[in-house]
């Protein structure tokens, strides 16, 4: 750890970090660089932040050696969990004072300190900073705790302006932001504008004090949605407030997640209907081929129908299933974990993939590979879905390959393919269901959206995680870590 904190370091990369901001970045990109900017200065070997939701929390980015924690979850129960939420704003702490498995692991990786810092707005907790460090000695340097304060401030802010964060839907800081609430006089400009307001829209009461309001003013009675230039909506209401034509009150709030929900529900009917038509035209074709000309096929094109069929009917199944455990919380086979082998059940999983994925995979697995905590039988769904969603994003004779390891806490793989590559403001967002990317991706990459969001509810359910990030030289990893048994 360096003799003092290196704020000059420090300043020069955060003003790049504004920079970024100042052009119309927003989001995970912009907090990644932030915790990049973060590590060094502080001395730390590494630096992270955790979201909060009602649920608990859920790394969202790192920076060092604690990337492989991304997508990692925290239960509310956790013990870490409730240290991060109670006691001081700023605080040090050892790792081997808390209780929880996620500290546990990072103690195995030679991490002995931690200074954590809470990123709150309006009095809720929105997620925690926290840099981590190899020495084990309880040092109190205030201008380090100071500055990891400052930056947690900062994380706070960005929630505050909602760009691209929560990463969450459901996380705290939406419960903090009540209805914005304006008066208007009859020439439209505003009188009265509350903090909620503020907090809404991203413009400080000063700012919109006598001036025209920043969005349209729907008829007194009536509803209004309307989109911002920063890509949120709105849902505008007003009404006459005192004498009719004097003073009109305007109540708004922000709506985009219900927007997304309603967009996903609708790209989910629609790319659901393509994937469901091709293989039953398919299949009904083929059908109808057999049926009208049975006598005149030869042995080979019957063969061939029958094949296709098949193929198609294995489509037409796995479609159906997803969207059967998609509307259901149930654990896969409703059974306990037990420790299985987790070598073993990649090989057998591996098996059951599509011919065309089967022979593009290589699987490398330890000899000494220790024994995993979970459903055996899901393995395949998990398995099956990763590298189905690795053959879809690259090159048809592209090599995706599959490799197990173990640590002191978990057994894991991961599934590394050469494709086109995740973005690291979509690592969450492809988890989410009905999700598919941008709309030029769809086009190009069909599908119903569910393959990753049922992953991770797997991979949950066994009290294990899953998480994507990019891959050096292009492609995508996916890892799933499951507990040993």
């Amino acid at each position: 750890m360096p003799e003092r904190t290196d704020l000059a370091d420090l300043i020069t990369d955060h003003g790049a970090v504004i920079e970024m901001i100042n052009s119309g970045e927003a989001g995970l990109p912009v907090l990644t660089a932030l915790l990049r900017a973060a590590r060094p200065a502080l001395g730390a070997a590494c630096v992270a932040f955790v979201e909060f939701a009602p649920t608990g929390g859920r790394v969202i980015a790192a920076s060092g050696c604690a990337e492989w924690t991304i997508g990692r979850p925290l239960p509310a129960s956790d013990p870490a969990t409730v240290c991060l939420l109670t006691g001081p704003r700023v605080r040090q702490t050892r790792l081997d004072h808390l209780d929880g498995p996620l500290a546990g692991e990072l103690a195995e990786r030679g991490l002995r300190r931690m200074i954590v810092a809470r990123a709150e707005l309006n009095g809720l907790t929105v997620g925690s900073l926290h840099a981590l460090y190899a020495d084990g000695e309880d040092s109190e340097d205030r201008v380090q705790h100071a500055t990891l304060g400052y930056l947690a401030s900062c994380i706070a802010h960005m929630y505050g302006d909602q760009s691209g964060l929560p990463v969450h839907g459901d996380g705290p800081v939406v419960a903090a932001l009540a209805d914005g609430l304006a008066v208007v006089d009859r020439d439209g400009r505003v009188r009265l504008w509350n903090p909620a307001a503020a907090q809404v829209t991203g413009r400080s009461a000063g700012e919109a004090l006598n001036r025209p309001l920043p969005f349209p003013l729907p008829p007194t009675g009536q509803v209004l949605d309307h989109q911002l230039p920063d890509g949120r909506w709105l849902r505008i209401t007003s009404g006459e407030l005192v004498d009719p034509g004097t003073l009109r009150v305007v109540t708004f709030r922000d709506i985009t997640d219900q927007q997304r929900r309603d967009s996903d529900r609708d790209l989910f009917v629609a790319v659901t209907s393509h994937e469901l038509r091709t293989p039953v035209t398919v299949i009904k074709g083929y059908a109808d081929t057999l049926t009208d000309h049975w006598e005149s096929l030869t042995d080979h094109d019957r063969r061939q129908a029958a094949r296709v069929i098949g193929q198609r009917a294995n489509e037409l199944a796995r479609l159906v299933d997803r969207l059967l455990a998609s509307a259901t919380d149930v654990r896969p086979g409703d059974e306990p974990a037990v420790p299985f082998d987790l070598g073993g059940a990649l090989r057998a999983a591996v098996l059951d993939l599509p011919g065309d994925l089967r022979r593009r995979l290589l699987l490398h697995v330890p000899v000494d590979l220790p024994k995993a905590l979970g459903d055996r039988h899901s393995l395949t769904t998990v398995l099956t879905e990763l590298c189905t969603n690795a053959g879809k994003w690259s090159p048809p004779d592209a090599v995706i390959e599959v490799f197990a390891a173990a640590d002191g806490q978990t057994v894991s793989f991961r599934v590394t393919d050469r494709g086109v590559g995740i973005r690291p403001e979509h690592v969450e967002r492809a988890f989410d269901r009905f999700w598919q990317g941008e709309s030029g991706d769809r086009r190009g990459y069909p599908g119903a959206g569910l393959g990753l969001y049922l992953v991770r509810r797997i991979v949950e359910q066994q009290n294990g995680w899953v998480s994507l990030r990019p891959r050096d030289g292009g492609g995508t990893v996916a890892e799933v870590r499951l507990p040993r048994g």
